[in-house]
């Protein structure tokens, strides 16, 4: 039986609370020190699934980030305002409008990307090998947890 299964729910309470305070702090740590011209959390959020899975609806990436239509609405106006989406026919619905990633909104993605990759990287150059294999070892199971439906 694992160390976890023995642990009492206070401790359990303890754990997933100090496990949440890191995450959140590495989110953070992670968004800081960033271009101030730079999207935001949420607006890479949305780029970032723009890039991967090509033209969603505002509904579509309100779902898959968490967040009500309302605010992915002023999210994507702030996106055009930038020019980093446009809006286009959705293919089947008339009714429906897409919205697609521009070429600008692509390249302010990928320098999101690499900007906070090579903060990631820096710190995990700061970690032990020990440390470095349990947190890739994690990774895992912290995507999983990511994708879990709430």
């Amino acid at each position: 039986m694992s160390y976890l299964r023995l642990m009492k729910n206070t401790d359990m309470d303890t754990a997933v609370t100090e496990f949440g305070h890191a995450v959140r702090h590495l989110v953070r740590r992670l968004h800081a020190g960033g271009a101030a011209d730079a999207p935001s959390w949420t607006e890479t959020a949305a780029l970032c699934r723009l890039a991967n899975r090509g033209p969603a609806t505002t509904a579509e990436l309100a779902r898959a980030e968490g967040i009500t239509p309302q605010s992915m609405r002023a999210v994507v106006a702030g996106l055009e305002r930038k020019g980093f989406v446009r809006r286009e026919p959705h293919p089947t619905d008339g009714r429906r409008i897409h919205l697609a990633l521009t070429g600008k909104g692509a390249a302010a993605f990928d320098a999101v990307k690499a900007e906070r990759g090579a903060r990631l990287r820096a710190a995990i150059d700061g970690l032990s090998d020990a440390e470095q294999e349990v947190l890739f070892a994690a990774s895992a199971v912290i995507r999983k947890l990511g994708e879990m439906e709430p």
